[in-house]
């Protein structure tokens, strides 16, 4: 790992505030295809990553971006479950994962084997214009472009709700029998809204168990939630050997499409920015589209007609994914919000793939909203929350 303590260079192409997913990705994005590029990252933690896993279907990478991606992946499936009250459905779509651990280390990786490029952990890093930054230090930094991908903080948007979870690997006494992941098990009380739990089978006996809520609340009750995860475990035949590993999240939802992204530097990325699924918190096939334009376009104008285009598509599918946020938190009680999701996996394979990688098509949309209503839902406040 190459740190700004030992690199005398303050002058780069590109300065990464934040040291998450988006920034990482726009990182090994630019260092393939210009492995001499000038890329500094900063990074207020001790080390990069966070405490994370991302996931991800394969649809979401186009094929060109598989080998860049590949040796992030820590574990992958063939297909995944989910379940529902008296429904459940195989979804034959791989899927895969990336933890913060694997994420850092090759990112590192790079940077160490990059002569251009410079790490700097354990500071903050702040814009004071369109190409200077101002460590926390005092020290200042040059870029002829700055990306702030500093978290879902710096969001600014209504919120229709909040995705909330805690999250336990778990070290196993004996081999489980799951083969791939549970993404969505809804046959457990309806607590706080829409509640389910994400199982991933990491090994023959480590999974990590996430209680997730689609909530009107973003507060968490920690030492309640950890007793409900060992119970479900329990209840599905695991026995617990030791808790490796904790990861609690707060995703607010928005409700509205954000203003457009500002066609400039310094460019607001990641979550913070707006480039997130809003209806599901999902950030990876957003965060690799906008990483590989930076990367293309590095040589040339980032923020022309490319960028317009870019910016456009995803204004767009933002907003239909708003309008399903606005439906699901207004037109449901909490605890039938579950039917909307039963309903949403029983459309056709592709219909699901897409709407995960934000790529929704106008058929797609018309079968997300015609057809049965979900059970639970109120039609006078569906209608009023569509405008």
């Amino acid at each position: 790992m190459v740190n700004m303590n030992t690199h005398s260079t303050t002058r780069f192409d590109v300065a990464l505030l934040g040291g998450g997913l988006q920034n990482a990705l726009v990182a090994l994005c630019l260092l393939e295809r210009r492995p001499r590029a000038r890329i500094v990252m900063v990074e207020r933690e001790a080390r990069i990553g966070g405490n994370h896993t991302w996931s991800f279907h394969a649809g979401d990478v186009p094929e060109e971006a598989r080998p860049l991606i590949g040796p992030l992946v820590t574990s992958q499936w063939s297909c995944y479950d989910v379940a529902f009250p008296g429904s459940g459905r195989t979804i034959v779509e791989p899927y895969a994962s990336i933890t913060s651990e694997r994420l850092a280390s090759v990112v590192e990786e790079r940077f160490g084997a990059a002569p251009g490029a410079a790490l700097f952990c354990g500071t903050e890093g702040e814009p004071v214009d369109a190409s200077t930054v101002r460590l926390a230090d005092g020290r200042t930094l040059q870029a002829g472009l700055i990306v702030d991908a500093r978290g879902p903080d710096r969001a600014v948007f209504d919120r229709a709700g909040y995705q909330k979870f805690v999250g336990l690997e778990l070290a196993l006494e004996k081999p489980h029998p799951r083969r791939h992941p549970m993404l969505m098990d809804a046959r457990v009380p309806q607590e706080d809204g829409f509640r389910f739990f994400y199982v991933l089978p990491l090994g023959e006996r480590r999974v990590l168990v996430e209680d997730t809520y689609f909530s009107d609340r973003r507060d968490l009750d920690l030492p309640t939630l950890r007793r409900g995860i060992l119970s479900y475990t329990a209840s599905e035949g695991y026995v617990v050997a030791d808790i490796v590993r904790e990861e609690v999240g707060v995703l607010p939802l928005p409700a509205r499409c954000s203003p457009p992204p500002k066609g400039g530097s310094p460019l607001l990325a990641g979550y913070g920015g707006g480039f997130f699924h809003p209806a599901t918190g999902y950030s990876f096939p957003v965060a690799l589209r906008l990483a590989r334009h930076i990367a293309n376009a590095a040589d040339g104008d980032i923020f022309g007609p490319e960028w317009r285009r870019l910016v456009d598509e995803h204004r767009s599918q933002f907003r239909f994914a708003t309008l399903l946020n606005r439906m699901l938190f207004g037109a449901f009680l909490p605890e039938t919000r579950w039917g909307a999701l039963s309903r949403f996996y029983r459309l056709p394979q592709e219909t699901i793939r897409r709407f995960y990688s934000l790529e929704t098509t106008p058929g797609d949309r018309l079968r997300l909203l015609c057809g049965r209503p979900p059970r639970g839902i109120s039609i006078r406040a569906a209608i009023g929350a569509t405008t």
